[in-house]
């Protein structure tokens, strides 16, 4: 599942791949938890075990995804 977060004050996001196995709605309470409490910083861990740290005063938005491989990246003619 891919999880994108946009920071605030740039044009670029962080992409993170959670795994296809993780849970969507888990990761929107994880997410909500975060950004809702004194945490201060909204962690992540990727398919690989990467953690991945972000500040939640420089979260603009967190949106999140279906696996990569639904995405569809080309030309298609119908």
């Amino acid at each position: 599942m891919d999880v994108r977060i946009g920071v605030t004050y740039t044009a670029k996001e962080i992409d993170v791949d959670l795994g296809d196995e993780a849970d969507p709605a888990q990761v929107r309470v994880d997410v909500e938890q975060a950004l809702g409490g004194e945490a201060g910083v909204l962690w992540l861990t990727d398919r690989k075990g990467r953690q991945v740290g972000v500040p939640v005063a420089k979260v603009a938005y967190v949106e999140i995804g279906s696996p990569r491989d639904e995405r569809r990246i080309g030309f298609g003619g119908t």
